[in-house]
């Protein structure tokens, strides 16, 4: 990744959403020829020089102090997913780097399997940052048997979700998953600029297309830990779930995730409609397992 590039894309598009009003600055004028804020208008809220805001923007953040970093932060109003994005672009343009990170896990150990097994009522699956789904319960494999039913291992959502033709109805809000996934790689980029196999997808996604192409360009980030899910599953139908995404500190890079349903609910009912089907699909070898 050209970490250059990353940095100055990055700053030119989070000062060109904010207007001066929003950052509680006057606004002489009328005909602003930029979109946004100045650079100068950045420099003064960030409390640095404007010639030190242009040579950032410009892509070097290197060298960079926390204080700097804190102060870009505030003056551009990035939320807490960006916020860490700036961090790691600042750490990627390092002179000299510490150790480069490693490639996200592409195997789970035993344990960890052993946890999604014991949950029996909910789907469960692990994922690395690169979204190969790397485990599964039962549930789960019921529950993403549209995705499973590619035969490249592992199976990953977000080449399901923007080269799969099937994703447009396996989520009803097909768009939003689109930007929740390309921002969610681009976060994974910034904090792991080595990983050779995430350059891979986010090349192959690029190369393939034009959806992923304009979101990637968009240059936003964010986190994806707690919310709702909308599927639409070919068996069981509409489901309305709510996830948490919950990381392992003694397994780097993999993420666990859990889709539940308020009791008494259609989603509910809907589950337990997958977990029957589940069992027969299962016993019949129908589901894909990991």
């Amino acid at each position: 990744m050209d970490n250059r590039g990353e940095i100055r894309e990055f700053l030119a598009s989070r000062r060109a959403r904010i207007t001066p009003e929003q950052a509680g600055l006057p606004a002489y004028g009328g005909n602003r020829r930029v979109k946004g804020l100045r650079r100068e208008e950045v420099a003064l809220l960030a409390g640095v020089s404007i010639d030190y805001y242009v040579r950032m923007e410009r892509g070097n953040l290197a060298g960079a102090s926390d204080a700097v970093l804190e102060g870009l932060s505030r003056a551009l109003q990035l939320d807490d997913a960006e916020r860490a994005h700036l961090y790691d672009l600042a750490r990627a343009a390092a002179p000299a780097p510490a150790r480069k990170r490693k490639s996200a896990p592409a195997t789970v150990p035993a344990s960890v399997q052993l946890i999604l097994d014991t949950i029996v009522d909910a789907p469960a699956w692990v994922r690395n940052a690169r979204h190969d789904i790397l485990a599964a319960n039962r549930m789960a494999r019921a529950l993403y048997s549209p995705v499973l039913a590619d035969p490249r291992r592992p199976a990953n959502t977000a080449r399901f979700v923007y080269l799969d033709p099937a994703a447009q109805d396996y989520y009803p809000d097909w768009d939003r998953t689109a930007n929740d996934i390309a921002a969610m790689l681009r976060s994974e980029a910034g904090h792991n600029p080595h990983d050779k196999l995430l350059i891979e997808l986010i090349g192959e996604l690029s190369t393939r297309s034009e959806e992923f192409r304009t979101r990637w360009a968009a240059h936003n980030v964010r986190f994806h830990r707690t919310g709702l899910k909308k599927l639409h599953h070919p068996v069981v139908g509409a489901l309305d779930l709510t996830f948490e995404a919950l990381e392992f500190p003694a397994h780097p890079g993999l993420t666990l995730l859990i889709y539940t349903a308020p009791a008494g609910t259609p989603t509910a009912d809907a589950l337990k409609l997958l977990s029957s089907w589940a069992a027969t699909a299962d016993q019949s070898g129908e589901l894909a397992s990991h």
